[in-house]
């Protein structure tokens, strides 16, 4: 409920309701909510209600993509603080979504050919629509695909072949034949004249010879369950290895506590779904995602979610760690999910089908 309330008021009021940034402008709206436009920190409209549809920043910091309503066709194209627009009809769409300003930088699409590029802050190409797509950029390097053979089955869209490279935001190659992995961190990178001893680091050797290394995400957080989170495990040290609030499954409905609480309750049930893992006794897997926009909206999660209110799982993702459990119903699965923030890996949401949370 309060989440409506908190966006009925951004209606409302045409004003920021997210943590302020002072060079930031925020998407606010006309009063039948139909159209979008930004204002600044304190509430001046910078550019009246006039989009609608592929506009999808809730913040704009640099350059946006948008569709200007009251025109047929369309008219799509990117917008920078100064004003500039530039690349129309050129929208890199994705999911039926457009692209979200990632570091200062978005992708375009040739609308011709239908290669990928990108713009900077300024809207000049940084890098040219050569590519038969880009990742969006994270630490400044970006995951290319060239020369590869585009299919196409309804709305979804895959390549076969190509060769993927790692590049940097000038277009210059760090990487050849690089094998992306969405568990890569690229916020994590070494770079070293011999390849890392680290378990947990992917290693790849660079064109200029060094070797550049990315934490796997998944292997971190098997590392940090089993060497932090789990040895001699007490109230103490879950409370501490805990999200200030969790979020866990009631009989009807979801629930949202302290930590605190929510520890003294059901401390031993946790526990001892962990523990099936120190006693070799664990069947299940761990699960990658990212956080749900709907489930964790208050305003101390804003730093896990870009511009346009998309989960930042390739920073901050969330680890699941689903545990299969045997019971006179069949085979149930109990869910401890782990959110990776700045101190590390945090309990904040918790199923347990097999058994009663309090």
């Amino acid at each position: 409920m309060s989440y409506y309330l908190i966006t009925l008021i951004s209606i409302l009021f045409c004003s920021p309701v997210w943590a302020q940034q002072i060079d930031t402008w925020y998407a606010c709206y006309n009063q039948d909510s139909t159209l979008i436009g930004y204002s600044d920190a304190v509430g001046k409209v910078m550019i009246e209600p006039k989009f609608g549809a592929y506009t999808t920043a809730n913040r704009f910091d640099a350059i946006i993509a948008v569709a200007e309503m009251g025109h047929t066709p369309l008219s799509t194209y990117y917008l920078t603080k100064s004003g500039r627009v530039i690349g129309r009809d050129s929208l890199h769409l994705f999911d039926n979504g457009p692209d979200c300003e990632s570091e200062g930088f978005i992708r375009f699409r040739d609308p011709v050919t239908g290669l990928t590029g990108l713009f900077d802050r300024h809207g000049n190409i940084v890098i040219p629509a050569e590519y038969s797509e880009l990742k969006r950029v994270h630490n400044g390097m970006i995951v290319a695909l060239k020369g590869a053979k585009k299919n196409r089955n309804g709305e979804i869209t895959t390549w076969t072949g190509g060769q993927e490279l790692l590049l940097d935001t000038a277009n210059n190659i760090l990487i050849e034949n690089f094998s992306y992995n969405p568990q890569l961190n690229f916020f994590s990178l070494q770079k070293s004249t011999t390849p890392p001893l680290d378990s947990t680091r992917a290693s790849f050797k660079g064109t200029d010879g060094s070797y550049y290394s990315f934490v796997d995400f998944k292997k971190e957080f098997d590392h940090w369950l089993r060497t932090t989170l789990l040895p001699d495990l007490t109230k103490e040290k879950l409370n501490q290895l805990t999200y200030p609030q969790v979020t866990w499954q009631a009989v009807e409905d979801w629930v949202t506590s302290d930590r605190s609480t929510f520890i003294e309750a059901n401390f031993e049930l946790v526990k001892s779904r962990l523990e099936k893992i120190t006693q070799g006794e664990f069947q299940g897997f761990i699960s990658s995602d990212g956080l749900n926009p709907f489930m964790f909206n208050t305003p101390d999660f804003d730093d896990y979610y870009n511009n346009c209110g998309e989960s930042k799982d390739w920073q901050y993702p969330t680890m699941s760690l689903i545990i299969n459990q045997d019971s006179a119903a069949g085979i149930t699965q109990d869910h401890l999910e782990f959110l990776r923030t700045a101190q590390g890996y945090r309990l904040l949401c918790v199923t347990i089908r097999s058994a009663q949370l309090k």
